[in-house]
């Protein structure tokens, strides 16, 4: 921990108690010379020891600023990726630029629960933005990944510093302290920060120089303002104020608000700064010893002044305006708050009377003098109340307007007006204001104040509140909203067990109103459902009550006292019958005996409501039925005792339904009569008693007596009754008609059954003649091989027979056989003669080409001689002269070439422009998603996507006027030397800001070079790539710093270079993404298909994953934590341990395939990655020769792979690797494979191993150790490529024998934007004063206005419509022919060069016409008219072939071919040959005594040229369809992406304008499951239930049952049988819980639940998993 220690000299650098820098020096014990180990050992724990001081004092700047205590220093890094921070620092200072709302993870609990999100960039970039806003220069900006990734934080701390001095500078914030030397850290933090700077070899910026580098980046002379700092100084030094008055009122200085009347307070500030200064410079220099100083480490900036000036100003202007308070003087104190120097905000004049008084309230409060902050803060509130005072009464009035008018809008209007300063008003609650403030009104009869208004929409809000919570369909919610005390609601009931009652209550009184067209319940409404839930749960509690008391009375086993507690009022018992009170005792106390026994409860159980109501009902049941049974028995024992019983009146009783007998045949009756009354007679001799009482018994063993005489019945036998033993019983009976029945129906089967038993005889007999038969088939399958063979050799015996008789035969018919043998063998020859013959026939073709074979092997010869020969012949270059001509297809395809060169460039453009808008569009929905803008943004930036298109297209020169021709013409030129002298862009790249470099590449420089369409445009592009790379590596940088662009070889890795990141986004682009694609798709695509992958070598998350599992899996909670500190404690679990190294092996086998393959793809490597490839590790060698040629190819290896590769690995669908449909996108485990891969070949390019907190994955490093050196011999073999000259066979002579000059395509602004530039920095550009570039910046001027070079001006507009006609005019596109003014350098040489290519075009026009051997020959021999008259045709076809070419496209035209001498007669044109010749001849470039072979064999080489020209053609025409595709094809992509877009956004205004209602019931299914408390318990499911005890989850029941909407389950809960609350749950919210790591969560408000053994039992028992 850092602690400042002010009052401790440590100016010695050595504070043992406190852990501070140790210095060996002032140990007596060391000896006073050291090593030079030594001296760096402590040198870099110096650097450690002051870096830590600069992070200590960023730390307590950004404390003073946001107002909030930040982590400890040596945590302070870590702290910052997240961006929070610094975002909020944003705010402090561009509070409009950085609103609070739209920092992420504000209070950062995402960030402390689940670490870094991508959404935390956000924050950094907002900070970028809030200090590009106040205007800090960009040279101190860090990179987002540099803070984000944790790659650069010095350069972050740096920036902070800058900040801060820069802020100070304006007045905006404080002073940041320098704490060198009066901080202390212990030695182990000062190693740890030490190894850390070690480890990333991070190079420490120039905090010391900041000052300094503000002051330069001042649009001033920086001389002069240098002299004038420090005559500032010197002046302050003297301690002379008026010294210093005239020092600081030096214009040089740039210094504001100097007032001559403060300059000795101007004195004093800037004399105690520069001693501090001072003091913090002697304290560094006797810490460090020698080390180098800068002049403004004892010298105060010119930023640090004008902070100082600042500070004077307004501490000054703060005082007087306290003493103007204090004086009760208005005047003094408007003027104050009005003066410019403090920068108050939002002063009226008119409010003055205002501030005074919170002024004063403020100052009294505080007990003295305010400063700036506070009267701020005074001024904002006294405004406030101004406005809220003058608005209030007229707010009041437009609200009684508006009600009085029965307006309801109006109502709700006036109500939201901020004047009225009235609670809260909901938009969903208009018709309930309206209609209850107009009762209110009319009761009063008269307006509404404010005071009753207030009331009055307090307690409508309120009610408005709980008709929301209702829509919600959430019991919590309207519990909360209740029981809100604006409500003025009475008796609500607190305990969430009331919440789903009041709920279904309030839901079905608005239904019920919603019938009459009201949607909403009144206040009183409201009141009156409370009290009914109320009452019912009262009654509730009371039948609770008397289920207890009846439990109590069947234990006691009295059957009154039973009957007394049936009949209770509150357990709403149905049928309670009390002369059925013994059977209810019994029975009840048996049913509980059974519950008692299949319960695994020790204790006594309870019987619930239902259960009790169901035994009364049994109870009832079975007494009607035996009184009905009893009845019935005894009735037909009086029809048997009676003399006159019939068959008819016995049938009659005994199927009397109440008595319940069976088995009874109508037929029978004479034979029941007789049977029964048998038995009656022979019961009545039995016993003597004869009582009036019969017993019955139940099933369940209870005996039932019932009086035959007077019908009474009883379930006790009632005192002094006697049983009648004379009745025959219902079994008795029942018995005597069973047996009469059976003997009855047996007679009757076998009369009605005598055919179906002669059919089963039938049966009998089949079956046992299928038994013989299948006997017989079975021996004959045992005995098969047996008769086969036997059968086989009867077949044998007959075939030979029949041979034998054939043999016979032929023997003799012996010339007959022979006859029929020759005739056969004529037939033969015959056949193959003619077969011969047509054979010629057929092959007459192939015949001719032998023939011609021999004809054109001469020619082929000729043609050798003419590709290989170093003198071909005339004769033989005769033959192939008409191969310089240009004929249709030569015009087609030059045509086509240059018409998809323009389509190209535009649908770059176009897609560039798609891109952007799209990731627009993304940002837009994401915020319309988190309600950060409105719908109709979207839908704005949608119809901007809609009306994209191609562009008008671009017009050429002659599309301007002629006035305007000239410039253009100039811009051609100027344009032309851009491109082809590399040395003038690579100048200006690096003599521009930075950050206008991106743009400058994307907007000039590509357009420039047609994004390297063709071969000539990329051999000039990869020309300015190599030198613009050896400019930044090897040469100085241009005005005042002195030093290389690269001091160390690793900022190429660490760093940015610009021409790095130049090359790699061409190379990404439209040429070099299809070898991206070629090289990475299938293994790419191998990892996102294959579902089974699933790499994940995190410990902690793999732990948690385990858990969730084994949980899931087993349906019982684990013994182990669900959260794990650190990698290490998770990497104690065998499981997690095997899981991590299962993924680790995974891992090495995916990285050594994708490595393989991209050695194997070298070939697929775009040759100008491999150029500049090649290049870098040509001038890193040149700049290092001490270098290791291994360190030189790491950084290759970093160019090629990590900025070249692993972006495309890492995120495929954005660089189109894979195809990803715009409604779908990547998974989170393909992108963490993925991911992990690219980790490891980072590894592997870089050579780093793993170890520290990645130490689990150590078992990588042998693997990452020997693919780097594989690695290593595939970037040699990478920058193995040939130079750009004989890779692409162009010279400076090429585009003057070109047949077509070059054409680009640029913007008006981006031809404007690069002539200002050139202008801008034309002195380091072209430092040279004959320098052609300043010859034709001449020519151009000053950049003209777009209507100055295109000519349109906007006529009877608006300034904003003039505004943004100019922004469309300057995006129109104009093509430029590049031509070269200058040629080819005019000397002599040049000049007999251009004599000898205008002689040798006229040579071969004659030539063509007239034949001859030599040169000579064919001038000296006239020309007959026939080979005039093919001269003329020969001049006038090429006249129209041109014509037609430029009439087709201007740009067409013939640069060499079309000369006015070639227009001569055939024998003028012979004589100016020869004349030419001579002149040649006197040069050395020909001579006659070879008869000008010279000039024939430069006929031969340009007719070859000619062929090698259209081949190139060929394959540039390929290259630009395949390009064309595959542009198209992204274009579609994106299409795609938009048609998506449009599709959300139809949506999303559709659910604006339809109101869907959502049903508040569901249907209950038949499959509901049911368990008690006890018994979820045991399952580990229910935890706890708060208000029960353990022993009493047995009388708590839950039902879970599937509702209509799919994952959807119902839970509803009973206690002894009553429902007390029902809740809905999601299954799918249950897994996003176990996804975030919840593993228990409440149910009922009141019950614990496990997450994932409730998950368990759902799968299992609804889903069958």
């Amino acid at each position: 921990m850092a602690t400042t220690n002010g009052d401790t000299d440590l100016a010695d650098g050595h504070n043992p108690q406190n852990g501070a820098v140790y210095d060996p020096t002032a140990d007596p014990y060391v000896p006073e010379r050291q090593s030079a180990d030594d001296m760096d050992e402590q040198r870099n724990k110096n650097i450690a020891y002051q870096y830590l001081c600069h992070l200590e004092e960023a730390k307590k700047w950004i404390e003073a600023c946001i107002d909030e205590e930040m982590p400890p220093t040596t945590e302070l890094e870590e702290g910052l990726r997240n961006g929070v921070y610094l975002a909020k620092l944003g705010h402090y200072y561009a509070p409009s630029k950085v609103p609070l709302k739209r920092i992420y993870d504000r209070e950062q609990t995402k960030y402390t629960s689940k670490g870094l999100h991508f959404r935390h960039t956000d924050n950094i970039n907002y900070w970028l933005r809030s200090m590009e806003d106040v205007g800090l220069p960009q040279i101190f900006y860090p990179e987002t990944t540099d803070v984000y990734d944790r790659k650069n934080m010095p350069r972050v701390v740096y920036c902070v510093h800058a900040l801060s001095l820069y802020l100070f500078k304006l007045g905006k914030a404080p002073q940041i302290q320098n704490l060198y030397g009066k901080v202390d850290f212990t030695e182990e933090e000062i190693s740890i920060m030490q190894m850390e700077l070690e480890k990333y070899g991070i190079q420490m910026p120039a905090f010391g120089k900041i000052g300094g580098i503000l002051a330069e980046n001042m649009s001033v002379d920086e001389a002069a303002l240098h002299a004038a700092v420090i005559a500032i100084n010197e002046a302050v030094e003297r301690e002379n104020a008026d010294e210093t008055l005239g020092a600081l009122q030096n214009a040089n200085a740039l210094l504001v608000n100097v007032d001559p009347e403060d300059k000795q307070e101007y004195q004093n500030e800037l004399f105690s700064a520069k001693e501090e200064k001072k003091e913090n410079a002697l304290n560094k220099s006797l810490r460090e010893g020698e080390v180098d100083s800068d002049v403004y480490d004892t010298l105060l900036t010119q930023a640090e002044i004008q902070g100082n000036i600042n500070k004077v100003n307004i501490a000054l202007e703060v005082a007087s305006l306290n003493e103007a308070l204090e004086n009760q003087n208005a005047n003094v104190v408007l003027k104050a708050l009005s003066n410019k120097i403090l920068g108050l905000k939002n002063v009226d004049p008119d409010n003055i009377e205002w501030y005074m008084k919170e002024l004063q309230a403020a100052r009294d409060a505080k007990g003295q003098r305010l400063d700036k902050d506070e009267i701020q803060a005074s001024i904002n509130a006294a405004n406030a109340k101004a406005k809220s005072e003058k608005d209030l009464s007229k707010a009041v009035a437009d609200i009684n307007a508006a009600i009085c008018a029965e307006n309801s809008a109006e109502t709700l209007k006036a109500l939201k007006r901020p004047e009225a300063n009235l609670p809260k008003v909901h938009d969903n609650g208009e018709q309930l204001y309206q209609s209850e403030l107009k009762e209110i009104r009319d009761t009063n009869e008269e307006d509404l104040n404010h005071q009753q208004l207030s009331v009055a929409v307090q307690v409508l809000s309120a009610v408005v509140l709980i008709n929301d919570a209702l829509n919600t369909g959430s019991s919590d919610e309207t519990i909360n909203a209740l029981l809100n005390p604006d409500a003025a609601l009475d008796d609500v009931e607190s305990d969430l067990s009331y919440a789903e009652r009041y709920y279904s209550t309030l839901t079905a009184a608005r239904q019920t109103k919603a019938e009459d067209g009201i949607n909403f319940l009144t206040q009183e409404e409201v009141q009156q459902c409370i009290e009914i839930v109320n009452q019912t749960v009262h009654e509730e509690q009371e039948r609770i009550l008397a289920i207890t008391a009846i439990n109590e009375a069947i234990d006691e086993g009295d059957a009154d006292m039973t009957l007394s507690a049936l009949q209770m009022q509150y357990a709403k018992l149905n049928d309670v019958e009390p002369h059925e009170a013994v059977l209810y005792q019994k029975q009840l106390h048996a049913e509980k005996e059974k519950k008692a026994a299949n319960s695994e409860d020790e204790s006594d159980p309870m019987l619930w409501l239902d259960e009790i109501q169901s035994t009364v009902n049994s109870c009832n049941k079975t007494a009607a039925d035996f009184n009905k049974l009893a009845y019935g028995v005894a009735l037909i024992n009086t029809v048997l005792s009676s003399p006159d019983a019939t068959p008819e009146s016995v049938m009659k009783v005994i199927t009397d339904s109440g008595v319940g007998l069976h088995s009874i045949t109508a037929e029978c009756g004479a034979e029941y009569l007789k049977e029964l009354t048998a038995a009656k007679k022979a019961k009545d001799l039995e016993g003597d008693e004869d009582g009036d009482w019969v017993c019955h018994t139940t099933k369940d063993g209870h005996n039932y007596y019932y009086n035959i005489k007077t019908n009474e019945s009883a379930w006790v036998l009632p005192e002094g009754a006697a049983l009648n033993c004379h009745q025959l019983t219902k079994e008795e009976i029942q018995a005597i008609l069973t047996r009469v029945t059976s003997a009855h129906d047996r007679q009757l089967l076998f009369k009605s059954n005598e055919d179906k038993i002669i059919t089963l005889q039938a049966h009998t007999r089949g079956m046992i003649a299928r038994k013989s038969f299948h006997e017989r088939m079975d021996f004959i399958r045992r005995q098969l091989p047996a008769i086969i063979k036997l059968q086989s050799w009867l077949k044998g015996v007959t075939q030979r027979r029949i041979y034998k008789d054939r043999l016979e035969y032929l023997n003799t018919q012996e010339e007959a056989t022979i006859k029929v043998q020759s005739l056969a063998r004529m037939m033969a020859a015959r056949n193959k003669y003619k077969k011969r013959q047509q054979y010629f026939r057929d092959h007459v073709k192939e015949v001719v080409q032998i023939q011609a074979f021999f004809r054109s092997n001469q020619a082929r010869n000729d043609y050798h001689i003419l590709i290989s020969s170093n003198n071909p012949p005339l004769k033989v270059v005769r033959k192939y002269m008409h191969l310089l001509d240009r004929n249709e297809m030569d015009l087609s395809e030059e045509l086509e070439l240059h018409g998809l060169k323009a389509k190209v460039v535009k649908q770059i453009r176009s897609n560039v422009q798609l891109e952007n808008d799209l990731s627009a569009m993304d940002i837009k929905i994401g915020l319309l998603v988190k309600n950060r803008i409105t719908l109709q943004d979207v839908v704005t930036h949608s119809k901007k996507l809609k009306t994209a298109d191609m562009g008008r297209p671009a017009s050429g020169i002659k599309s301007l006027s002629k006035e305007k021709r000239h410039m253009l013409e100039s811009y051609q030129h100027l344009f032309y030397q851009l491109q082809t002298n590399p040395n003038y862009l690579a100048k200006l790249i690096f003599a521009m800001p930075q950050v206008k470099t991106t743009k400058f590449l994307e907007s000039v420089i590509l357009s420039l070079y047609n994004y390297a369409a063709n071969q000539r445009e990329e051999y000039l592009l990869l020309k300015l790539f190599k030198t613009a790379l050896e400019e930044e590596i090897n040469h100085l940088l241009i005005g005042a710093e002195k030093g290389s662009k690269v001091d160390k070889m690793m900022e190429i890795i660490t760093g940015n270079p610009m021409v790095i990141k130049m090359v790699v986004t061409f190379n990404r682009g439209a040429k070099g993404q299809s070898s991206l694609r070629s090289i990475l798709q299938p293994l790419v695509k191998e990892i996102m298909d294959d579902k089974n992958i699933n790499i994940n070598t995190n410990p902690i998350d793999v732990y948690k994953t385990w858990i969730n599992q084994q949980e899931t899996e087993t349906g019982e909670a684990t013994d182990l934590p669900y959260e794990v500190s650190t990698a290490a404690a998770a990497m104690g679990h065998n499981e997690v341990t095997n899981r991590v190294q299962e993924s680790i092996t995974k891992l090495s086998s995916l990285s050594d395939k994708f490595l393989s393959s991209i050695i194997a793809a070298i070939d697929d490597i775009p040759y100008g990655m491999r150029y500049i490839a090649k290049t870098l590790r040509n001038s890193l060698t040149e700049k290092f020769p001490d270098a290791a040629s291994d360190d030189i190819l790491k950084i290759v290896g970093n160019l090629i792979y990590y900025r070249f590769m692993n972006p495309a690995i890492v995120a495929p669908d954005a660089f189109d690797i894979v195809d990803v449909g715009a409604q779908k996108g990547m998974t989170t485990e393909q992108r963490r494979n993925l991911g992990s891969i690219a980790k490891v070949l980072q590894s592997v390019a870089s050579g780093k191993t793993f170890g520290g907190d990645s130490d689990h994955l150590s078992g990588l490093n042998k693997f990452v150790l020997n693919a780097h050196e594989r690695f290593k011999a595939f970037c040699i073999k990478v920058c193995d490529v040939p130079e750009l000259d004989d890779r692409f066979n162009i010279n400076e002579y090429s585009d003057f024998v070109n047949p077509t000059k070059p054409v680009v395509y640029m913007s008006v602004q981006e031809i404007l934007d690069t002539h200002a530039l050139l202008m801008e920095h034309e002195e380091i550009v072209a430092p040279e004063t004959d320098d052609r570039l300043h010859e034709l910046l001449s020519d151009l001027g000053d950049p003209p206005s777009i209507q100055d070079l295109i000519g349109h001006a906007p006529v009877d507009t608006n300034e904003q419509q003039a505004e943004a006609l100019l922004t469309n005019l300057a995006k129109s596109e104009i093509s430029l022919t590049l031509t070269n003014k200058f040629e080819i350098a005019g000397d002599d040489d040049t000049d007999m060069v251009q004599l000898f290519i205008r002689t040798k075009r006229l040579l071969v026009d004659v030539i063509r016409v007239q034949p001859g051997e030599t040169v000579p020959q064919v001038l000296k021999t006239p020309a007959t008219e026939e080979q005039k008259d093919e001269h003329i045709a020969l001049v006038s076809k090429r006249v129209k072939q041109d014509e037609k070419a430029t009439k087709d496209d201007d740009k067409l035209q013939r640069t060499m071919s079309v000369l006015h001498d070639s227009k001569l007669p055939l024998e003028s044109i012979k004589r100016k040959i020869e004349k030419n010749l001579a002149t040649l001849e006197e040069a050395k470039h020909v001579s006659s005594s070879d008869n000008y072979q010279a000039m024939v064999t430069s006929i031969a080489h340009d007719i070859r040229n000619q062929r090698r020209y259209r081949n190139q053609r060929k394959q540039e025409l390929l290259k630009l369809r395949a390009t064309m595709n595959g542009l198209e094809s992204k274009s579609g992509f994106y299409q795609e992406q938009i048609d998506f877009y449009n599709k959300y956004i139809e949506t999303c205004m559709l659910n604006l304008q339809t109101k869907t209602k959502k049903s508040k019931e569901s249907k209950k299914k038949n499959e509901a499951i049911k368990y008690t408390g006890a018994r979820l318990h045991e399952k580990g499911i229910i935890l706890e239930i708060e208000g029960l005890s353990e022993n009493q989850f047995k009388n708590v029941l839950f039902e879970i049952s599937p509702v209509a909407l799919a994952g959807t389950f119902e839970v509803t809960a009973h206690f002894l049988g009553v429902k007390m609350d029902t809740v809905q749950i999601v299954f799918s919210d249950l897994l996003q819980l176990q996804y975030d790591g919840v593993a228990v969560m409440k149910m009922f408000s009141r019950a614990k639940v496990n997450v994932n053994l409730l998950i368990f039992l759902l799968n299992k028992k609804f889903y069958g998993k």
